[in-house]
């Protein structure tokens, strides 16, 4: 038997196996999976299905956190080198070289004056263990009422149960659930915006002065009960790739400035790069109390995520305040030493070793530039097409949205025939894909996602 053969029997084998037996994200159990991977290099896939065995361009970056490929050698070799020491030890009373070296490199890089680090095991528990620290803060800071958090509609911030009491309780996908916990404050969604090739934003600022003038008086009328605010900086994913204006994150500061809230910034899909500024939040310039960071933290490789906060918030809790309170979180896997390890190797990459993470020349700001102009150029031939309503890109996200929902498995199977892996969702079809593609390697991208909406949504 061939090569190419046994890989095929082995992907039909999967797809069978599969079929009943797990279930897979928002998804029904006999909803299975349509495709096996068999092999991963660099930007592309190997996908096999009953037709056969296709190499594809993965568009989602492995759910935008495959961000230098797969099986990179430093990646790979950071992986190998911790395994030779130790893979894991428990966190509680002890310590080691990958996370101290990865928690000073977070704070190395961090917006403003963030200093103390939580390592958790994905991001939606980074969000827990945010929120979680946001109300023992007002607690020890004498603010016992204060139980509620103010977030925007149409955000998303996981799928654990606190994380999911954040989420927009409308158009978010936890719907099925009763809210978790206190009612939460929703902010109207600030207006949409784009940013322009010259680098401008541009936003309507009528609709900016409502959107503004509702969200202080909301947040006024409820200050008493609130002790945060959490938000996407500037893009929202999850709730529909939703750009807004980097000025909603001076407004919101404002707010939480007036109010005593602390100001969380979920930047689990946007850090390190992803928005074509390290961290979302340096769009407009704007320092959180607390952040959230996940996804690209270990270049995909494994589950990794990190809360991060200031000294001022620290302190409510070792006594700066009268509270000595711990931080009262603890995972099985926290600070597992093997991510730890692929995580500063991650970071690395993208800062070029230990250079500047913000210098001209580090390297994740040129692949994004070159991936944002990649992507405008390839997904332009899309504005044409009758279905489509917008395209928009940020730094190394681009979306095309479409006038209805999205036929998910046609136009799945009509990118994956071009050489492209995407999973379309809602009225969307986007991609993140990793930050080394070359331009080749977009313009097959943007080619593929154009030709499916052409051929299905346009035919």
């Amino acid at each position: 038997m061939s090569a190419t053969a046994h890989l095929a029997t082995r992907g039909q084998e999967l797809l069978a196996r599969d079929a009943g037996l797990l279930w897979h994200p928002y998804a029904s159990l006999d909803a299975g999976a349509r495709y096996a991977v068999t092999g991963a290099k660099g930007v592309r896939l190997t996908l096999e299905d009953a037709h056969g065995t296709q190499e594809v361009i993965d568009g989602m970056g492995s759910w935008w956190s495959m961000v230098h490929g797969y099986r990179h050698p430093m990646l790979d070799a950071a992986a190998h080198a911790q395994i030779d020491s130790f893979s894991h030890v428990m966190f509680g009373g002890l310590t080691h070289a990958p996370a101290v070296e990865l928690a000073e490199r977070l704070v190395a890089m961090a917006p403003g004056d963030l200093a103390h680090v939580f390592l958790a095991d994905s991001g939606s528990i980074s969000v827990e263990v945010a929120l979680k620290l946001v109300l023992q803060y007002q607690h020890a800071r004498g603010h016992i009422g204060r139980r509620r958090f103010a977030a925007l509609r149409g955000g998303y911030h996981g799928d654990t149960f606190a994380a999911m009491g954040v989420c927009d309780p409308v158009d978010g996908m936890h719907a099925a659930f009763a809210r978790p916990g206190a009612e939460q404050l929703f902010l109207p969604r600030p207006p949409a915006a784009r940013l322009t090739v010259e680098g401008s934003w541009e936003f309507d600022a009528a609709e900016f002065a409502v959107w503004e003038t509702e969200a202080r008086a909301l947040a006024s009328a409820h200050a008493p009960e609130l002790a945060g605010i959490i938000a996407e900086p500037v893009l929202q994913g999850a709730g529909g790739m939703y750009v807004y204006a980097p000025a909603a994150l001076r407004v919101l500061r404002e707010i939480a400035d007036e109010h005593a809230l602390l100001l969380v910034f979920d930047e689990i899909a946007t850090g390190f790069g992803r928005t074509g500024t390290l961290f979302a939040s340096e769009w407009a310039g704007v320092e959180p109390d607390v952040m959230c960071v996940g996804k690209a933290l270990t270049g995909g490789y494994l589950t990794l995520a990190a809360m991060l906060c200031t000294p001022k918030v620290a302190g409510a809790l070792d006594g700066a305040y009268g509270s000595g309170s711990a931080l009262l979180h603890g995972p099985t896997f926290m600070g597992n030493p093997l991510a730890c390890a692929v995580a500063n190797a991650s970071l690395g990459l993208l800062t070029g070793g230990g250079g500047d993470p913000r210098a001209a020349d580090a390297p994740w700001r040129g692949q994004v530039a070159a991936l944002e102009t990649g992507l405008r150029e390839a997904l332009a031939p899309a504005a044409a097409l009758s279905s489509v309503k917008d395209v928009r890109v940020l730094g190394g996200v681009g979306v095309i949205q479409l006038h209805e929902q999205v036929r998910v498995a046609e136009v799945t199977a009509a990118a994956v025939r071009q050489g492209a892996w995407v999973r379309p969702f809602r009225d969307l079809l986007y991609v993140m894909p990793p930050y080394i593609s070359s331009r080749d390697e977009i313009r097959l991208l943007g080619a593929a996602l154009v030709s499916a909406v052409e051929h299905v949504h346009d035919s």
